[in-house]
């Protein structure tokens, strides 16, 4: 058996699913989620994960946090009426686009369930929320966007660093520039 065998073979990172963390990853950087596809952990002395965690641990307090549902990891539900509302938090709309298609997601994955829900993005440092509807076209991009997140998954090798503005506070700096 050569090597590559026996890394197929002990590295199942071909059968993950895709997860949510690996979509907002996608967005800001292919390689970073090629990264976190082979459990490769960031920095974990990195300030900025240190913040991001501590925002998402101290906002919303009264509001129902974390809840895992097979592969996902959602930051909040709530009831509002009759509507379940899906919520996911970030430190900053810095990345908004990421967050989005993060949440857009999960609607999509709880679609495909059975589970009909609205999404909320909220920046609590901004004191922002945006809601966000799963409609046609956004399901249409979802499923690209898993199947670009597939295909990088099942690739030997991670893609080429890259710098882009987000290089400086990211927790795999490590991998690409040092």
């Amino acid at each position: 058996m050569g090597i590559d065998a026996k890394f197929q073979e002990a590295a199942p990172f071909h059968l993950q699913p895709v997860v949510g963390s690996m979509v907002n990853a996608y967005i800001i950087c292919p390689r970073k989620a090629w990264l976190m596809s082979r459990q490769i952990c960031p920095d974990e002395d990195n300030t900025y994960l240190h913040l991001g965690r501590l925002i998402q641990n101290q906002s919303y307090g009264r509001e129902r946090k974390e809840v895992r549902l097979e592969h996902l990891c959602l930051d909040l539900i709530r009831r509002e009426e009759e509507t379940l509302v899906v919520a996911e938090v970030k430190k900053s709309s810095r990345a908004r686009e990421a967050a989005r298609m993060q949440l857009a997601f999960y609607l999509y994955e709880l679609e495909q369930m059975g589970v009909e829900a609205e999404g909320e993005l909220l920046f609590p440092e901004e004191r922002r929320r945006e809601r966000m509807v799963l409609d046609p076209e956004l399901a249409r991009q979802v499923e690209n966007l898993k199947a670009r997140v597939r295909a990088l998954i099942l690739a030997p090798s991670a893609p080429l660093p890259t710098r882009i503005r987000f290089c400086a506070r990211c927790a795999y700096a490590e991998f690409c520039w040092a």
